[in-house]
């Protein structure tokens, strides 16, 4: 499923020192308990407003999360949250299937590309439904991501910035 759309060490978290990545003990093989732990560990470090980035699984993983964790967050961005239900979604991360739908304690905002073939338009817009997220349908991108061609993504990046200075002026 991939780990993002560049926003990794040698995208967004190189042009930006105030990104950081969750560390889980397992990347290739999930595990819903400690990937909340890992992402507990990784808010409760950080500093001032946080907003959570996720792509692909780790959308799910936050979903979890929300209802877990009493620790605050300011906002959440999901790109290209995949269905647990669809044909590719791995086995190996089972665990992460039946994600909570109830509504966010934060506002969300959801990135989904039209021929993600790890989850539909559709399934995009239900779970935005459930969990009061915004969506943006970003049109054909497939499930942006570095194997997408977006490179360092400006759009994602441009919308990820307006995100965070709406939720900052909430928390001011």
């Amino acid at each position: 499923m991939g780990r993002g759309p560049s926003i990794g060490k040698a995208g967004w978290e190189a042009e930006d020192g105030r990104l950081r990545r969750f560390q889980p003990r397992d990347w290739d093989d999930p595990e819903l308990g400690d990937w909340i732990a890992a992402l507990d560990c990784a808010v409760a470090a950080a500093k001032g407003p946080r907003v959570l980035v996720a792509h692909s699984l780790a959308c799910l993983l936050v979903a979890h999360w929300l209802l877990a964790s009493p620790l605050p967050v300011a906002g959440v961005v999901l790109v290209s949250t995949p269905d647990p239900e669809g044909a590719k979604f791995p086995p190996q991360a089972k665990s992460f299937a039946n994600p909570p739908t109830q509504k966010f304690r934060c506002p969300a905002l959801m990135l989904a590309s039209s021929n993600d073939p790890y989850g539909t338009l559709d399934y995009a817009r239900a779970m935005a439904a459930h969990w009061g997220s915004g969506l943006i349908e970003m049109g054909a991108l497939g499930h942006i991501n570095a194997h997408s061609g977006l490179g360092a993504w400006p759009e994602g990046r441009a919308l990820l910035a307006a995100f965070v200075a709406g939720v900052q002026k909430r928390c001011v």
